[in-house]
């Protein structure tokens, strides 16, 4: 399923998403990533899914949702993957520009050195780039990038992707607890200076993550990040990212489908699956049919269980 949703969002109110990259290939193999392990890491953009197809695709789900009364507020291209890495990401706004919905990406920033990514991302209305560190080490602890890449180029090229961009930018920084920081987040806050991103997002972990070892930070490193950041940009435009987003998921007509849809890229919590049943008249045999049959799996992080759909990135075995 390339379009699923539409799902709430702190950042995007209602958000449908698009995952135009399968399960799972990234240039990142991030510690904490929700879809799970990096299965193919790659740098090379490539050609992944038909782009008049993702427009079937998302149309098709626009119009259930909104037969369904659901608002849409942004098509997101927030996939199993990093989305620059589709070599047609250019082909497919264009395509979904008709739709008249505004569009948004979040990407792990590690191809925004290429001038073609910038220039494609430059068509979205709402552009999120991953900021974990600035500094080398760190960089490679917890974003486990591809051998290949340079932070330093990244950097740059965000730098230069800022300078042109006419749409709203923000940055989200994942703190880990466990790991020390050091001063980090005082070199962090010296590059948004000059990022000047619209807002700064700092976030920790709420959904079970790729390392079973990885935990929220401590309050003291969120809280003195979030100084930090205040003091570079202005208060204002500094956010938390650590709280529930809710449970407004979108029924659009097969809760199985939608259930399946929405755990390939979004992990939900037992409650919020208990909504989504609730607004499809369905009872928890339907979650209990997709345990069976391998399609979903339980996990329970930080005291909470969540459902997500069973994808080879999450083989914990």
């Amino acid at each position: 399923m390339i379009a699923f949703g539409p799902v709430p969002s702190r950042r995007l109110g209602k958000s449908l998403g698009i995952n135009n990259i399968p399960d799972k290939v990234c240039s990142y193999a991030c510690i904490y990533c929700q879809i799970g392990r990096t299965l193919r890491m790659e740098v090379k953009r490539r050609r992944f899914y038909d782009p008049e197809r993702i427009l079937r695709d998302v149309e098709t789900k626009v119009h259930e949702a909104t037969e369904r009364g659901e608002r849409i507020d942004y098509l997101t291209f927030v996939p199993d993957g990093e989305p620059t890495l589709d070599i047609n990401l250019g082909k497919e706004t264009e395509l979904l520009r008709q739709l008249e919905i505004p569009l948004a990406v979040l990407t792990n920033s590690s191809l925004i050195w290429r001038e073609d990514v910038r220039e494609e991302l430059s068509v979205f209305d709402f552009v999120s780039l991953k900021l974990d560190a600035v500094s080398g080490h760190l960089w490679r602890r917890v974003d486990r990038p591809h051998r290949s890449l340079r932070l330093e180029d990244i950097l740059e090229g965000m730098l230069d992707f800022r300078d042109g961009f006419k749409g709203r930018l923000v940055t989200e920084t994942m703190l880990i607890g466990g790991i020390d920081y050091g001063d980090e987040p005082e070199k962090i806050a010296e590059f948004l200076k000059d990022l000047k991103p619209d807002v700064a997002y700092i976030a920790v972990p709420t959904r079970p993550p790729a390392e079973r070892w990885v935990k929220p930070a401590d309050e003291e490193t969120i809280n003195r990040t979030f100084q930090l950041f205040a003091e570079a940009l202005g208060e204002g435009r500094v956010e938390y990212l650590i709280g529930y987003e809710g449970n407004a998921f979108a029924f659009t007509g097969n809760v199985e489908d939608d259930l399946l849809g929405i755990t390939a890229v979004h992990p939900m919590r037992e409650d919020a699956v208990k909504k989504l049943l609730e607004k499809a008249n369905a009872g928890w045999d339907v979650v209990e049919k997709l345990l069976k049959a391998g399609k979903l799996i339980e996990i329970e992080y930080e005291g909470e269980k969540f459902y997500m759909r069973r994808l080879r990135s999450r083989d914990r075995s």
